[in-house]
């Protein structure tokens, strides 16, 4: 990242990334850097990811398909969406992605601190994860409310 006065330029292949099983993204806009209004990031998709049924209460997500095909479940209606496509998610709208041959796209976080998420997340132990409880906890603590 280059910052030039209040200005930040973030090249491509940059940006804090976290590079998990199913998906690697690269933060491209830092919530600290809005005063936490927005947040965007980058996502790799591998092949076969799957994000699992969840809402938020505040939190609005705007997902910029740039390569590959994303399945979304939006309550109760699945919606291909293709490179080029753009899906707005606003709150309490439960919703699912899955990425059967891998992609990319790019996510906008209105409202929400995604980017801080994910750096909670890389600092968990395998034990912590597998604490479904504290999972849960965490997730809530960023406006992430899974289907019980």
């Amino acid at each position: 990242m280059i910052e030039m006065n209040s200005v930040r330029f973030v090249e491509a292949g940059k940006g804090k990334n976290y590079d998990y099983a199913q998906d690697h993204c690269f933060v491209k806009l830092a919530s600290a850097d809005t005063d936490g209004e927005l947040c965007m990031v980058e996502d790799a998709l591998k092949p076969g990811f799957f994000l699992g049924r969840h809402h938020h209460k505040r939190m609005t997500e705007v997902f910029y398909i740039l390569e590959g095909e994303v399945e979304f479940v939006l309550d109760d209606q699945t919606v291909l969406v293709r490179a080029g496509d753009t899906i707005t998610v606003p709150p309490n709208v439960w919703h699912a992605a899955r990425c059967e041959y891998g992609g990319r796209m790019l996510t906008i976080f209105k409202d929400g601190r995604f980017d801080e998420f994910l750096e909670r997340l890389s600092q968990m132990s395998d034990a912590q994860f597998q604490d479904a409880e504290l999972m849960r906890s965490v997730a809530e603590s960023f406006d992430i409310y899974e289907a019980s």
